[in-house]
């Protein structure tokens, strides 16, 4: 039995302390919100050469926008600590952390702009005293560094109609879509970086605020709402864009999210580290290219879509099979090493496969180009086509398609990682011998996990194929300068956080557009994401997204948190050893 040592704090005595102690700092807060939105309305630059046009006097343009935001939510939120009718909703676990890191959002955005400015254009003297004035008026809300800590436990939300809480749950999927479209049609990496400082903190302070805990839980009240808002939500990206430009990112931000989501079930649940995992998107996509009818390929074949889209899937099985038979009773390291040797063997086989050094079937380091566009039921992918009025680009086709093949790859992950098979997987990631000793064939486990893992990025893969028209075995490097990539995908894994849905999702969206949007960073992208990940097992080693388990773990020290992880670990084994038998 273990004991809760966490001190909370009741709303009452909170807002009576926030009367006492921090009713001032609350108002300088929120003097200091009003002033940043004011600042955003006077010109910070009298060129245009800096991207954004920030010389406008009254409309607030490119970063200034961002600055604005933040100094809007902070207005609100200081308000709501303040206890103003109708906006303590704003805050049902407490307004000082929130405060705190939407005045470092405010501070961060607008002296980003500033110092960017100076440098890019050669010196402070480039600054219009608007500039200035924005640059000062943030520092006045960082007096919320100096509140006290305020926190407290989720009280029961007041029970709203039917109709309303479905129309919050829209309301935020609409807003997330919103948020998600800005930052993907960023037309210059300023605004990008601006653009990631703003949604870092604000979505901190969210968590902070518990607002998103909250939305969870509103969301697993309407479960089957949810999902169909969320599905909506994604599907609608295409209508909001007028060229193909940034859905062509999106397309791709998609399969290297749901191959990343692949890579979960073997390291995420089954605790497997497969250093060679982008081989088996290979796999699937040069099945595809060979089988669809190419003008380059070896084989006179075409097979219509779900056909290709069957076989890419089994051949990548069937190497999953293969690879994972001989390999699996390995552990630790040495599977690491063997699974890093069989993504670089791939990769090596495809560039000899070329009719002179062994036999001509993917045409070496020239790949096989020419890949036609996917027809299903006569529906062309490659044309653009009309739909609800506004007329849809080739890559929105595959980007609707691929938003279909994540869906299945979500719930196939979901139903395993319920299931009796997933109860195993995490009983071996847990502790294999003890596993192994309550009855559970660990090699058929892993064998399993290996095998599905296989089959979903051979499945992403013949989509690949056909979005970028051509197949060359540059694209699967253990690492390289473009993902997806095996190095890419495992970190994508562990950035998000491992074992579930959500986080390598956010993993593999921030992997991709980060490098797509900052191309200066492109000879320096492996150095930051290391740095990256060093400063994320320091600080947060579960990932962006974690489960309870992973929390338990890695947060909770001491001879009173043994027990708890302990449970944890003995009700995993023991559910999957009852599952097995």
């Amino acid at each position: 039995m273990t004991t809760d040592t966490t001190t909370s704090k009741t709303p009452g005595s909170a807002a009576k302390g926030a009367t006492t102690t921090a009713r001032p700092l609350h108002w300088t807060i929120a003097l200091g919100g009003v002033a940043t939105i004011a600042g955003t309305f006077l010109a910070w630059t009298y060129t245009s050469e800096f991207p954004g046009d920030l010389t406008v006097y009254g409309y607030p343009g490119g970063l200034q926008v961002l600055t604005l935001v933040t100094g809007a939510l902070l207005v609100l939120f200081a308000l709501s600590a303040l206890g103003i009718k109708g906006l303590g909703w704003l805050t049902p676990a407490g307004a000082n952390k929130p405060l705190k890191l939407l005045a470092l959002a405010a501070f961060g955005t607008t002296w980003y702009t500033v110092l960017a400015i100076a440098v890019e254009l050669g010196g402070l003297v480039n600054l219009e005293p608007g500039g200035f004035i924005a640059a000062v008026v943030t520092l006045i809300p960082l007096v919320a560094l100096r509140l006290p800590d305020d926190s407290r436990q989720l009280s029961r939300p007041k029970e709203l109609p039917s109709w309303a809480e479905i129309l919050i749950i829209v309301g935020a999927f609409a807003v997330g879509l919103y948020a998600v479209t800005y930052g993907i049609d960023t037309e210059y990496a300023e605004l990008f970086i601006g653009y990631l400082i703003t949604v870092g903190f604000a979505v901190a302070a969210l968590l902070k605020a518990g607002l998103v805990a909250r939305f969870s839980a509103l969301a697993a009240k309407y479960r089957t709402i949810a999902v169909i808002a969320a599905f909506i939500a994604a599907a609608a990206f295409p209508f909001t864009q007028s060229t193909d430009q940034y859905t062509l990112i999106a397309v791709n931000i998609l399969i290297f999210a749901t191959v990343a989501l692949g890579l979960n079930v073997v390291v995420g649940l089954a605790g497997l580290l497969d250093l060679g995992y982008v081989a088996f998107l290979g796999v699937g996509a040069y099945t595809a290219a060979i089988v669809s009818g190419s003008t380059a390929s070896a084989f006179d074949i075409h097979f219509p879509f779900w056909a290709a889209v069957l076989t890419g899937a089994l051949v990548s099985l069937i190497f999953g099979v293969v690879i994972g038979a001989p390999t699996l009773r390995l552990r630790g390291d040495y599977l690491a090493i063997v699974t890093l040797g069989f993504g670089e063997i791939f990769r090596i086989v495809m560039l000899n496969l070329d009719g002179e050094s062994g036999p001509k079937v993917t045409n070496g380091p020239n790949g096989i180009p020419n890949i036609p566009d996917l027809n299903f039921f006569g529906y062309d992918f490659g044309e653009p086509h009309t739909i609800l009025g506004m007329e849809l680009g080739s890559y929105a086709n595959y980007y609707l398609l691929m938003l279909l093949a994540m869906i299945l790859v979500v719930l196939v992950f979901s139903r395993a990682q319920n299931s009796r098979i997933g109860r195993a997987w995490v009983a071996i990631r847990e502790d294999e011998t003890a596993a192994t000793a309550m009855g559970i064939n660990g090699f058929r486990v892993k064998l399993i996990a290996f095998a599905l893992g296989a089959t979903l990025a051979g499945l992403a893969g013949t989509v690949q194929a056909h979005v970028q028209s051509t197949v060359v075995p540059e694209m699967y490097q253990f690492a390289g300068p473009v993902p997806p990539n095996s190095a890419f995908l495992l970190a994508a894994v562990i950035l998000g956080g491992m074992g579930t849905i959500s986080g390598p999702l956010l993993g593999a969206s921030l992997l991709y557009l980060i490098p797509a949007k900052l191309e200066f960073l492109k000879d320096y992208q492996l150095l930051g994401f290391g740095i990256a990940l060093i400063l994320l097992m320091r600080f947060r080693p579960e990932g962006l997204i974690a489960n309870r388990r992973a929390q338990l773990e890695y947060h909770e020290t001491g001879q009173l948190d043994v027990p708890r992880q302990q449970k944890l670990t003995d009700d995993a084994t023991a559910g999957a050893a009852k599952a097995e038998a």
